[in-house]
């Protein structure tokens, strides 16, 4: 039984948005069922940390959830910036339920335990250089994050953490998720959203006692990433 990890699959299946137009995406949603089967078995979790479908509406995503579904292991899935269809865990709950996916769990506001550690997350924040901050979003974020980590303190096993977004990318720190992450003792974090080139200042190692991992679907080549 194991644990892996991967972001931004960005399935379009009941939507006309392909990602492969864009370079280095060609063939994705094939790539994404090989490597996926391949590597995780039917005992195993995977935990995708948002931007899963361009869907508008939740009735629009039948064809994504079905594919994420049929895919070997458990999945517990976060919301990232592009999952415009995510309205509330409520709804989105009983729409898998409706439709028969039960392979899939929502981290929203709670925690999964997992062996020894309880998985926690939100899709976070950071300001883009030249961004003004908006205070709102990132206070509502970190009190997301605050209550999932707070949830998985009852179970008094060691917390990771997902997001959506990065809470350091290149010089800037999203000090608001930051400073949650710490007082929790948080210790890992796996996040996506970062794509092509600007990978390359994405943090991808230990900062503030906390290591950071970029898990976006071509960054990782499409191969979910093990996590325990």
């Amino acid at each position: 039984m194991s644990l892996y990890v991967i972001g931004d699959l960005h399935l379009s299946l009941g939507t006309d948005k392909p990602m492969d137009i864009f370079r280095g995406w060609d063939n994705y949603v094939k790539l994404i069922e090989q490597t996926w089967n391949y590597i995780v078995d039917d005992n195993d979790t995977v935990v995708i940390v948002g931007d899963i479908s361009w869907a508008l509406k939740l009735e629009e995503t039948y064809e994504d959830f079905k594919f994420i579904n049929n895919l070997k292991g458990q999945k517990i899935i976060l919301k990232g910036n592009h999952d415009l269809w995510f309205s509330t865990k409520t709804k989105v709950e009983k729409y898998l339920a409706d439709n028969g996916f039960d392979t899939i769990k929502v981290l929203f506001n709670n925690s999964y335990e997992y062996g020894d550690y309880v998985l926690c997350g939100t899709r976070g924040w950071i300001n883009e250089p030249g961004e003004a901050v908006n205070k709102k979003v990132l206070d509502r974020e970190a009190g997301r994050l605050r209550l999932s980590l707070e949830d998985g303190k009852k179970s008094k096993k060691t917390p990771i953490a997902f997001l959506h977004y990065p809470p350091i990318y290149a010089s800037n720190e999203c000090y608001e998720i930051l400073d949650v992450l710490i007082e929790y003792g948080v210790k890992r974090c796996y996040y996506g959203h970062i794509h092509g080139k600007s990978c390359e200042y994405a943090i991808n190692g230990i900062r503030n006692g906390i290591d950071f991992r970029l898990v976006s679907c071509d960054f990782v080549q499409f191969t979910p990433q093990k996590v325990l």
